[in-house]
């Protein structure tokens, strides 16, 4: 299959797929197309042995660092807020709530050596989590090792990491929600534009990738477009393609694969869910995140409680919160069990088998050409 993105990369089929988890990343990029791994979770420890075990099993093939760096966030025009700074402005009355849904739902506490850590637990003098400080170091050992291409996945990258990036002679991503966005990316000096509409998982806009994908095409010119939201089919990449896009984008359907770090109790939600069981909701990061309906997302929807927070002040909230829920989760019927959730988009509606990501990709390639085979079909005369 030949498109921009295949010859960019060098790589056989244009299907880039962004996960947390080292294990889809390479599984991926050895079945030909091209992992990117996200990284916001990751310390800079984590990510250079999770790139160098990356970069051991697929060899010369390539893959992608996907980051967090928002244009805007609490206290970004004062050049970002510590940690400290930024627990100081988490009203009294959000985490009365956090703690209320805890007792309510009876989620255990962490063991006190648990208790510390994470996003929230941190030093206060550390940079606050999802802000460019804290991903300063991440940019920094992904440019070290031999990452082709740097995402930013939220918003415009900053002009020093698109700088650094090209100075280390890689190539540059952006999600993009909005023509206006991509073409600002283009300005900047974006690589890759990845046109994810809303149906996706994690952060996402209010335009359909259907409408997304061509308005961003024709934005854009010759910078090569990826089709990303509601799309893990081989059907949905033909669709993506034939609207413009040089390939697809994917996330969610990589959730459910064998290979991924999803925990047990989310994954089985995943398998039963349709493509109704997801909300846009503020509820984890401070801003619009596509995940599975839960009780936890129900709870921060109610009108009568605390509203999410914004950016990074909501995370930093609610990561013990999250923590705990997560490793009570596994108790079927437990309260936690009920609060589990994680972000996915609405493709989670045929994310119903579990199965080796290199078999996804091949179904994906699979499907697509008896798609376009029986368009091409429709056109003989």
């Amino acid at each position: 299959m030949k498109t921009p993105i295949t010859q960019m990369f060098g790589i056989d089929v244009p299907i880039l797929a962004f996960s947390h988890c080292r294990d889809v990343v390479a599984a991926v990029s050895k079945a030909g197309g091209m992992g990117v791994l996200g990284a916001v979770a990751h310390s800079a420890e984590e990510l250079e042995i999770d790139l160098k075990w990356i970069e051991d099993e697929i060899g010369d093939k390539p893959y992608g660092v996907d980051l967090i760096v928002p244009a805007r966030y609490a206290g970004s025009d004062d050049g970002g807020l510590n940690l400290g700074a930024i627990r100081e402005l988490i009203p009294p009355s959000h985490v009365e709530y956090v703690d209320d849904i805890l007792r309510r739902y009876e989620v255990p506490p962490l063991s006190g050596d648990e208790s510390g850590t994470g996003l929230g637990g941190g030093p206060g003098d550390q940079p606050a989590p999802m802000s460019a400080d804290s991903q300063a170091p991440n940019l920094e050992i992904a440019l070290a090792n031999k990452s082709a291409l740097i995402v930013n996945a939220l918003g415009p990258p900053p002009n020093h990491m698109i700088e650094l990036t090209k100075e280390r002679g890689r190539l540059v991503g952006a999600l993009a929600g909005k023509a206006q966005h991509a073409e600002r990316h283009v300005n900047a000096g974006v690589d890759v534009i990845i046109a994810q509409g809303s149906e996706a998982g994690g952060h996402t806009g209010e335009i359909g990738t259907m409408v997304l994908i061509p308005e961003i095409v024709d934005a854009v010119g010759t910078t090569p477009v990826l089709g990303a939201g509601g799309i893990g089919r081989g059907r949905q990449m033909a669709a993506a393609m034939a609207l413009g896009a040089a390939g697809i984008w994917c996330g969610s359907v990589w959730l459910t694969t064998e290979e991924a770090e999803t925990s047990d109790v989310v994954k089985k939600k995943f398998l039963a869910a349709t493509s109704s069981d997801t909300i846009r909701s503020r509820s984890r990061t401070g801003k619009p995140a596509r995940q599975l309906k839960s009780a936890w997302t129900e709870e921060w929807e109610n009108p009568e409680t605390p509203m999410p927070l914004g950016m990074p002040l909501q995370p930093v909230l609610i990561d013990e919160a999250i923590r705990r829920i997560n490793k009570a989760a596994n108790t079927e019927g437990s309260g936690a069990e009920k609060l589990a959730n994680y972000f996915v988009g609405q493709i989670v509606g045929d994310m119903n088998r579990t199965l080796p990501a290199a078999q996804v990709v091949f179904d994906i390639v699979d499907e697509f050409i008896d798609a376009v085979q029986g368009l091409s079909r429709q056109l003989e005369t």
